[in-house]
């Protein structure tokens, strides 16, 4: 029986919108309120449609719905596939009253959102994500985009959905690596804003990794509830919002140098978030104890610890060059400045960001 366990508001004002979050809600839920017009457009991947592209069809009766196949991955998310979302709707001759649906991971929800953003200069979507990143992180808070071979999420819009609906279920089609993978974003806010649930992670982190369905919601539900708390107050990183990016200069400069799907973002962010601790606790910030709490939590999740083998702190450096939070070309950097409390700056010392880079690099 589908059920719907959470819900909550993501609060923009008059662009506010609703997470929905449930058991067995593909197919059974009725979205077709969230769509102005006639026509629907989902986006997915072929990993993904024979799975539930059916089902995510049903959740819009009374609507013309069109369909378009992505292929599956990372090097994927890029202009020419993209381009693909725009074939499908001027072949089948959508109009701007059309609504574009994100049903699939983080790459198809960021990709038909800026497919959105962009289509007859804008046009409405929503997200149904079904990897647990997606769910916990790139489907709420309106950043959409492609990746660029010399950075990742380069290009880009912000384009807020409709509406976000979440079927814990489709969870368990998930292969291991891409649950471990979406529990490095579910960390990431109990590191930054919320110590609280940081200590539900360290007594539940194991039923999280099993998929345990009532584990599985409280930790999407206080995920949500926290990034859609920073996106109301931040909604275009102009300062608090970018705390969100713990972990995630050193990810990106690891999924670049790896090559874009060798690595998974969670994984790349998982390293990254010890490697942000380990820099916090060289700037003093936090203490040698809790920089392993941190370490302990990320591996028992099933995450990797290291970069890869053959990275250099020079590679490091070139690539974190181009992150999208420096500004005038100051690296920027999400630290700790203690464990439940996140600090964007400028200021960690150039000798302390490069012993953390040596020691990261050395195996170490």
């Amino acid at each position: 029986m589908p059920r719907v366990l959470h819900q909550l508001k993501v609060d923009l004002g008059d662009r506010s919108y609703p997470i929905i979050i449930g058991q067995g809600l593909l197919g059974t839920s009725d979205l077709s309120s969230y769509v102005a017009g006639s026509q629907v457009m989902i986006v997915t991947n072929e990993t993904i449609a024979p799975l539930y592209l059916e089902r995510a069809k049903e959740c819009f009766p009374g609507k013309t719905v069109d369909s378009v196949v992505l292929p599956d991955g990372e090097r994927y998310k890029n202009w020419e596939v993209l381009n693909l979302i725009f074939d499908a709707l001027l072949e089948k001759r959508h109009t701007r009253k059309t609504t574009l649906v994100a049903l699939g991971g983080g790459v198809v929800g960021d990709m038909t959102g800026f497919a959105a953003a962009c289509y007859q200069r804008g046009v409405p979507f929503i997200q149904i994500p079904t990897t647990l990143l997606s769910q916990v992180d790139s489907s709420v808070g309106g950043k959409t985009g492609i990746n660029h071979p010399l950075g990742k999420n380069m290009i880009g819009a912000f384009h807020q959905p409709e509406a976000v609906l979440i079927d814990t279920d489709s969870l368990l089609t998930l292969p291991p690596r891409e649950v471990s993978a979406g529990i490095a974003e579910v960390i990431k806010y109990g590191l930054i804003r919320d110590v609280d649930f940081l200590a539900w992670l360290e007594g539940n982190i194991d039923g999280l990794v099993d998929r345990q369905p009532e584990v599985l919601a409280e930790a999407i539900y206080r995920s949500c509830v926290c990034k859609a708390e920073v996106v109301a107050l931040d909604e275009r990183e102009g300062g608090l919002r970018a705390i969100l990016n713990l972990g995630h200069t050193f990810g990106h400069a690891i999924e670049t140098f790896a090559g874009y799907g060798n690595w998974l973002h969670g994984e790349a962010v998982g390293t990254g978030m010890i490697m942000a601790a380990d820099l916090s606790e060289r700037e003093g910030m936090i203490n040698a104890e809790q920089l392993e709490t941190v370490r302990a939590l990320i591996l028992r999740a099933g995450l990797p610890a290291l970069p890869p083998q053959n990275m250099t702190p020079e590679d490091f450096l070139n690539l974190m060059a181009v992150d999208k939070k420096n500004v005038d070309g100051q690296l920027r950097l999400v630290l700790l400045q203690a464990v439940g409390n996140a600090v964007v700056t400028s200021k960690a010392a150039s000798g302390n960001l490069d012993a953390t880079l040596t020691h990261f690099c050395q195996r170490q």
